[in-house]
């Protein structure tokens, strides 16, 4: 029987000590590592496109324009919404501080609404009545409220600066895209052996690709609709409702809870019940949209059942956030094969 010697022994406990220590120095970066090979591995087939129409000379080219590209439309649109946002708080709390805040009073139909509709009713009177006059009158309220929207808001910031420096690192690569696939085979192999480890890799790729489709692209879809349907309607806080749709539709909550306030909210502002109504069923079919797409979507391609699939969703974003997605989808994916 093999026994340990005693520098055996010291050279085990350095390295697992070394590893310890080089764990605790990455551990800040894992989660911008994870999504942008998360963001490297959805993307590489635009890439691989956008590459062919350049041609191979102009590599450099490609990645330079990949990236600002992808930057600008992460960017763009979080400065038009954060601009936007910080526009209309400011005009608001001026139209509070003046009383001159203008909002339409609630007809008797409030009151009908189910469990909260009185006390809907009486706050949304007082504060068309007298904006100023409720704001002091609800000034803790307002304060905690406005603290953990304030404190919301720093983490979406956060996130998206994460999400830049992902795609940065995500196009750096997919520009050395052979390098990284054959180091993870050569890894892959080592763990399930010759076959089944590229095997497996390319189940986890097709998952994280089928993941991309099937959740987060259709929750684009679905708040692009819904936010379209609230502007045409003239909801108040657009944006917000279509904000709170997408999330919804990505950690797996119905997106039709989201959206039933602004059904209520359709009767109470409009003239017309017609056009109500029309909205109505114009959102409810737009928030049960994912349960015709996602299916299909999800599982394209795939061997893996899409009760799998759906539990691994939801399981990684209880456990892990939005990241838990992929996570959750692709680990059960590998342990089914």
């Amino acid at each position: 029987m093999k026994t340990f010697t005693i520098n055996q022994l010291i050279r085990i406990i350095v390295i697992l000590l070394l590893l310890l220590w080089g764990f605790f120095l990455i551990k800040p970066f894992i989660a911008v590592l994870s999504w942008a090979i998360i963001l490297a591995v959805a993307l590489f087939p635009l890439y691989t496109k956008v590459g062919g129409i350049f041609g191979k000379r102009h590599q450099k080219r490609v990645q330079s324009l990949f990236s600002i590209l992808l930057v600008a439309l992460l960017i763009i649109p979080t400065y038009s919404s954060v601009s936007s946002l910080f526009g209309s708080v400011s005009k608001t709390l001026n139209a509070i501080q003046n009383n001159e805040l203008k909002i339409t009073p609630p007809t008797d139909q409030v009151k009908e609404w189910p469990i909260m509709g009185e006390r809907i009713y009486s706050d949304w009177k007082a504060l068309s009545e007298n904006s100023k006059q409720y704001a002091i009158d609800h000034k803790d309220f307002l304060m905690e409220k406005g603290g953990v929207l304030a404190r919301n808001f720093t983490g979406i910031l956060g996130t998206v600066l994460t999400f830049l420096f992902s795609l940065i690192i995500a196009t750096l690569f997919m520009s050395n895209a052979k390098g990284a696939y054959t180091s993870a085979c050569d890894f892959s192999r080592k763990l399930a052996g010759a076959k089944k480890g590229p095997e497996l890799l390319l189940v986890a790729r097709d998952t994280i690709r089928n993941v991309v489709k099937g959740v987060l692209f259709v929750a684009l879809i679905q708040a692009f609709l819904c936010y379209l349907g609230f502007q045409f309607m003239g909801i108040p806080g657009a944006t917000i409702f279509a904000f709170l749709a997408m999330l919804a539709a990505i950690i797996q909550v119905p997106v039709t809870l989201v959206v039933l306030p602004t059904v209520f909210l359709a009767f109470s502002i409009s003239d017309s019940t017609l056009a109500a109504t029309i909205f109505s069923i114009y959102i409810i079919l737009i928030s049960l949209l994912d349960n015709v797409l996602k299916p299909i979507l999800l599982a394209k391609g795939l061997q893996t059942p899409m009760v799998l699939i759906m539990l691994g969703a939801l399981g990684g974003v209880l456990l892990h956030g939005i990241i838990g997605l992929f996570i959750g989808t692709v680990l059960l994916s590998v342990l089914h094969q």
